[in-house]
């Protein structure tokens, strides 16, 4: 679905590269995390991908289609939610939708049901310059779905957000995922990358250092142990088990055939910590 190779881009026109040689592949149908900190250059590249920054070096094709040739077909298959909102102040969330809708020729979703969807069916009809932060984030994120995009691009979707209506967001990108939309999250959260992404890409000073999936990330960088609660002469107790020695495993048999065990916790490393490791650096 995505195609990207050796892709650079300079904003001062030189060798300072804000992105710098990146190559890889989206499948169809994949939520693919773009991760990394603030001017690691997630946006620089994603701005590419969709045709806001012109492709100055490199390959770039989206379905086939070459970003350098962009035609109104493109932008019918694409949705684009992002992180600083951009919308109408004097118009209202409905109105926004219905005139946002009128710029593409293939079928949209019905814009009172987006609200919906998102939770601003209450406020449909106040003007996005009565919004919060959240609420103008939520339109975006709404906005986005209008055309029933083929390929989705997400850019921090539950920053800012409370976590009620963050985990709504996250079920919303689920379900699309489900109905086989392609999507390219942009975030610095790994929390979210974790739970939705199949695949992921560390990004650091322009360039892509590591690409897996979550699972396997953390299978490898994982410290095979086990974090195990149990009761001991009347007294809740905490021991850290190594699983990688004899000495270990047979500890861990010993307090299972006690039958004092609260719980067990297998002790995997975070992407953060990943990351972390990986880089250099965190992710601020």
């Amino acid at each position: 679905m995505l195609k990207v190779k050796s892709l650079y881009h300079s904003y001062s026109n030189d060798e300072h590269y804000a992105v710098q040689n990146m190559t890889f592949e989206v499948e169809e149908g994949e939520i693919f995390g773009f991760l990394g900190p603030s001017g690691a250059g997630k946006s620089t590249t994603q701005s590419i991908l969709f045709g806001l920054l012109e492709l100055q070096r490199g390959e770039v094709s989206i379905d086939g289609v070459n970003v350098k040739k962009l035609s109104n077909n493109f932008f019918n298959m694409i949705g684009v939610s992002f992180e600083a909102p951009n919308v109408y102040k004097n118009l209202t969330a409905i109105e926004n939708l219905r005139f946002y809708s009128k710029m593409f020729n293939v079928p949209t979703e019905d814009p009172e049901v987006l609200l919906k969807e998102v939770g601003l069916e209450n406020d449909m009809n106040k003007k996005a310059s009565k919004y919060s932060k959240g609420m103008l984030q939520r339109l975006v994120f709404a906005r986005s779905m209008i055309n029933n995009p083929k390929i989705w691009f997400l850019d921090e979707p539950t920053s800012g957000l409370d976590p009620e209506t963050a985990s709504k967001i996250k079920a919303i990108i689920k379900k699309k995922k489900e109905q086989g939309t392609t999507i390219f999250l942009t975030t610095h959260n790994m929390n979210i990358a974790d739970e939705l992404c199949d695949r992921v890409a560390f990004v650091n000073d322009g360039k892509i250092i590591l690409i897996d999936s979550p699972q396997k990330l953390k299978l490898e960088y994982g410290q095979r142990s086990v974090k195990v609660d149990f009761k001991e002469d009347g007294k809740l107790k905490t021991e850290h088990i190594s699983l990688t020695d004899r000495e270990g495993q047979i500890k861990l048999q010993n307090l299972v055939e006690t039958g004092n065990i609260i719980t067990i916790h297998s002790q995997e490393a975070t992407l953060e910590e990943i990351f972390i490791s990986v880089v250099g650096r965190g992710l601020i």
